[in-house]
């Protein structure tokens, strides 16, 4: 029995000077939190709290070694009188029992409370994200005849203003818009979502884009937008005419592959919100197999190095290069000699589509 008493004594001994050194820290933060917050503060009631349950553990185990070793030492003539000393950590649970409880709840709470905190901090997080899906979708709809590609890239403000969307309009026309927001932040990002949609009612209302780009232009148009504008390019794909007809409001170049050569598709309105009279009008090209159209935000074409931009030249003669390469290489080919020429990390958003005939 001794030996066994021996071992429970050299046991209990190390737990009490493992549970004393950690007692002697948390009484050090305990006093520096109550110093710094106050000893009222719920952190400084809960560093006390977890303080004083260390104290109760290393009084526990102090007691056993004594007690055990007394056994050992004494044998059986005062064991009944060492193990009295078990009375005090149980004394020490009753006089603190109540602060203990009301402590564990309190730290429950403030579990609650974080808990709950930190969901709201990952819901801001995704609303950036779920809006970007919205407006520069990850995944294209799949039309027969056509090659789909697209990157997008956001820039360093909260929310995006650049979009992009691909859906049919009729049996027989397929139509593709690229567009983006003058500013940044939740505005400019609710207009681009209202532009987006509207033109989805629009360009099936209206055969001719350069009509639904007025009829957009007359909807967006408020006296409190003075300082938004939308620049936007509309591409209409006819399967059965073998024709592609656009406008665009102010928008970057187009580049269309087209009978073994690059050519840009510019400009035929002013940027949207910009004038109530606003005209636009459009223009027709031959699509044949194999023809390419290439699609991108100002965010692609003035990327900056010191005093140079990327600019259109260069998306251009990305093309001309390789007018084979598929569709969504392309884009990421582009995307990638804009980061290689930045001087800094691009800021602004980035989205490129390409959409080639089969």
């Amino acid at each position: 029995m001794k030996p066994i008493l021996a071992l429970v004594a050299v046991s209990s001994l190390v737990a009490a000077i493992v549970w004393a050194r950690s007692t002697r820290r948390l009484f050090v933060v305990w006093r520096r939190i109550e110093g710094e917050r106050g000893p009222d503060a719920d952190v400084t009631v809960l560093a006390r709290s977890a303080f004083r349950k260390d104290l109760h553990t290393t009084c526990l185990y102090a007691v056993l070694a004594i007690a055990a070793a007394g056994v050992v030492v004494a044998g059986e003539n005062i064991p009944s009188l060492l193990f009295v000393l078990i009375l005090v950590p149980v004394a020490l649970s009753v006089a603190f029992g109540r602060d203990f409880t009301r402590e564990a709840q309190l730290a429950e709470d403030r579990s609650t409370i974080e808990r709950k905190a930190e969901e709201v901090l990952s819901q801001e997080e995704l609303a950036p994200k779920r809006w970007a899906a919205r407006l520069a979708p990850e995944d294209l709809p799949q039309f027969a005849g056509f090659e789909l590609g697209r990157v997008y890239q956001p820039g360093t403000g909260v929310m995006a203003g650049d979009f992009f969307d691909v859906f049919r309009v009729a049996p027989s026309r397929i139509a593709a818009v690229i567009g983006d927001v003058t500013g940044r932040g939740i505005e400019a990002s609710i207009t681009a979502f209202q532009a987006k949609y509207l033109l989805r009612v629009f360009l099936r209302q209206y055969r001719d884009p350069a009509q639904a780009l007025e009829e957009l232009n007359a909807q967006m148009l408020a006296p409190e937008r003075t300082e938004e504008f939308i620049s936007l390019v509309v591409v209409v794909f006819d399967t059965d005419a073998g024709t592609l007809r656009f406008a665009s409001a102010g928008h970057p170049a187009a580049w269309l592959w087209h009978d073994r050569d690059v050519r840009p598709l510019r400009s035929t309105g002013p940027l949207l919100m910009l004038d109530p009279q606003g005209h636009y009008h459009s223009r027709e090209i031959p699509l044949n197999a194999g023809d390419l159209l290439l699609l991108y935000t100002d965010g692609l074409a003035e990327v900056r190095n010191g005093e140079q931009i990327f600019g259109e030249e260069r998306i251009a003669n990305s093309l001309r290069r390789d007018p084979g390469v598929a569709a969504g290489v392309l884009c990421k080919n582009l995307l990638e000699a804009a980061r290689d020429f930045a001087s800094e990390a691009l800021d602004d958003d980035v989205a490129v589509l390409a959409i080639r005939r089969t």
